[in-house]
C-alpha cells in the first residue's frame, strides 16, 4: 500500500431495512446466477466518488486526487475500474462538471460517469410536463430542461414578471414588470440547489406554496398541502477553500421549512428528495456503474461490490450505508446460502435487546423517498439489470467535511432522514486520511494489481 497508514474500523452491524424503492423489487435476481461468471476478468469491484473535499476544494485540486487517477487508470488514460462521480451539486450540467474534473487532473472523464444532486429527477416522468418554478443558481432553465421538465420559470424570471413580489432589495422597488402572456400558475417547485439572493427565493417560493401557484393572488385559508416540491442536496455543509464548511443546500432547505412552518402552522411536505443520502441517487449511480463497466470493456460482468468514498458522514456515509442495508437484506431473500442468511440474522443478536425496539422502527419507518416510488415510471435498470451488487462499502476521508480533530455530537442530517439517524448509519466502514489512501486501501483489499507507469 506503498507506506499508506490506513485507519480502519470495524464493520458496523447493519440494521435490516426493506423500505427502498418499491420499483426496485424488479430487481431481486438470485445471487447464485452471479457464480457462473466466476471466469470473468472483471475486478469485481466499483467506486461511488464524492468531489468536494476528496478531489477538489473549490476550485483547487487536491494532489491525492491526482494520484488517485493515475491508479485508477492506465498508462492511455483508461479507466481500469468502474468509476462514477457522484456529487450533490446541482449548479451545472453534468458535461460541465466533466469538463472541470478533466481540466482538474488531466484525465478524460465523460459526463456518463458524473451524476449530479439533480440527475434521478429524469425518472420522475409524471410531473416533466408540469409548469415548475426552478430555484438555484448556474444555468438552471438548462439544469431542468436536461432532466426532462420542459415548462419552466426560474426565480429570477418571476421576480422580474412581478417585481412587487420581492421588496428586500429596495433597488427593486420601482422596477417596471415585465411584458408577456398571461401567466400560468405553477403546478411544482424544483429546488435544484442554493440560490444567491437567499431573501428573494424564499419570499418567492412561500408565495407559490401558500398560494397554490398563484403568487399575485391572496388565499382565503391556508391549506395543510402544497404543491409538490421536488428538492437536490441535503448537504448542511460542504468544504471549499476556506478553513471552516459552507453553508450548503441543506442550510437554505432548513430556512424554507422553518419559515413556511412559522407562517402557515403546517410542515414542509416534500414529493421528493434526491443527492446523497436518497437511496434513489445509489440505485440510480449503481445503474450509471453498471453502464460504465461496459464501457471500459468488461461487457456484462457483475460488480460484486461498491466502494464509496466521501468526506461528509451525514451524507456520503449515511447514504452509502444505508444502501448497503438495502443490498445486504435483499441479498438474504434470494440467497440459497444458509451462511449469508445466518450473518444478517447475526445482526439482530449481536445489537442486543436494548436495539430492538430500533431495529423495529427503522423497519417500519417509511423513508420520503419511498412514498413517491410507486409513481416513478422510468427505472429500466430495474427490468434489465440481471446482476444486483452484494455490498456498497463506505470509506471516510479526511480531506474535507469531516475534521479527525473534532468529534461531531450534533445532527446536521436533514430533517426527513433524521428519525433514521443512528450510530451505525453514519459510521464508516473505513476511514483513510485522504481518497489515495482510500483507492491504495481498496486495491490491497480486492488484490487488485499494479499501478500505471509514472503513477
Amino acid at each position: 500500500m506503498q507506506g499508506a497508514t490506513v485507519f480502519t474500523q470495524p464493520v458496523g452491524l447493519r440494521v435490516i431495512h426493506d423500505c427502498v424503492l418499491g420499483a426496485l423489487t424488479l430487481r431481486t435476481i438470485a445471487i447464485t446466477r452471479r457464480r457462473e461468471y466466476s471466469k470473468v476478468t472483471s475486478p469485481g469491484f466499483g467506486f461511488f466518488f464524492d468531489i468536494d473535499g476528496v478531489f477538489v476544494r473549490g476550485n483547487h485540486p487536491l494532489k491525492a486526487g491526482r494520484q488517485a487517477l493515475q491508479r485508477l487508470t492506465d498508462q492511455t488514460g483508461r479507466f481500469r475500474v468502474p468509476t462514477v462521480f457522484v456529487t450533490n451539486a446541482g449548479n451545472a450540467l453534468r458535461d460541465q462538471k466533466a469538463e472541470s474534473l478533466s481540466e482538474h487532473f488531466d484525465v478524460k472523464i465523460t459526463r456518463d460517469q458524473v451524476i449530479m444532486a439533480h440527475s434521478p429527477l429524469s425518472m420522475f416522468q409524471q410531473y416533466h410536463h408540469r409548469h415548475f418554478l426552478v430555484s438555484g443558481q448556474g444555468p438552471t432553465r438548462e439544469i431542468a430542461n436536461a432532466v426532462g421538465f420542459k415548462n419552466v420559470t426560474t426565480v429570477e424570471e418571476l421576480r422580474d414578471r412581478f417585481p412587487a413580489l420581492d421588496v428586500v432589495d429596495m433597488r427593486r422597488r420601482n422596477i417596471q414588470p415585465a411584458v408577456g402572456q398571461e401567466f400560468r400558475p405553477i403546478e411544482g417547485v424544483l429546488l435544484l440547489g442554493e440560490p444567491i439572493n437567499w431573501e428573494t427565493s424564499l419570499q418567492l417560493i412561500t408565495d407559490v406554496l401558500v398560494t397554490d401557484g398563484q403568487p399575485t393572488h391572496r388565499p382565503t385559508d391556508i391549506k395543510a398541502s402544497h404543491i409538490p416540491v421536488l428538492a437536490c442536496n441535503m448537504d448542511l455543509l460542504w468544504m471549499a477553500e476556506a478553513p471552516l464548511p459552507r453553508f450548503g443546500h441543506g442550510t437554505f432547505l432548513l430556512c424554507l421549512e422553518s419559515i413556511y412552518r412559522k407562517l402557515t402552522g403546517h410542515e414542509l411536505r416534500y414529493t421528493a428528495l434526491v443527492g446523497k443520502p436518497s437511496e434513489a441517487t445509489y440505485h440510480h449511480a449503481e445503474d450509471i456503474l453498471a453502464q460504465q463497466a461496459k464501457a471500459i470493456g468488461l461487457g456484462n460482468a457483475p460488480i460484486s461490490r461498491i466502494y464509496a468514498v466521501g468526506d461528509n458522514p451525514d451524507t456520503d456515509i449515511f447514504g452509502a450505508n444505508l444502501y448497503d442495508m438495502y443490498l445486504r437484506h435483499k441479498s438474504t431473500k434470494v440467497s440459497k446460502d444458509p451462511g449469508e442468511i445466518g450473518e444478517v440474522e447475526q445482526m439482530h443478536t449481536a445489537l442486543g435487546a436494548g436495539a430492538t425496539s430500533e431495529i423495529s422502527r427503522l423497519l417500519h419507518h417509511k423513508p420520503v423517498t419511498s412514498h413517491v416510488s410507486e409513481e416513478v415510471k422510468d427505472l429500466p435498470s430495474a427490468q434489465k439489470d440481471e446482476y444486483m451488487t452484494d455490498r456498497c462499502i463506505s470509506i471516510l476521508v479526511e480531506s474535507g467535511v469531516f475534521s479527525p480533530t473534532h468529534t461531531q455530537t450534533l445532527n446536521h442530517q436533514h430533517r426527513d432522514f433524521h428519525e433514521r439517524r443512528t450510530d451505525l448509519l453514519n459510521k464508516p466502514d473505513y476511514t483513510c486520511k485522504n481518497v489515495l489512501e482510500a483507492v491504495n486501501l481498496v486495491f490491497h483489499l480486492e488484490k487488485f494489481p499494479g499501478v500505471r507507469e509514472g503513477g
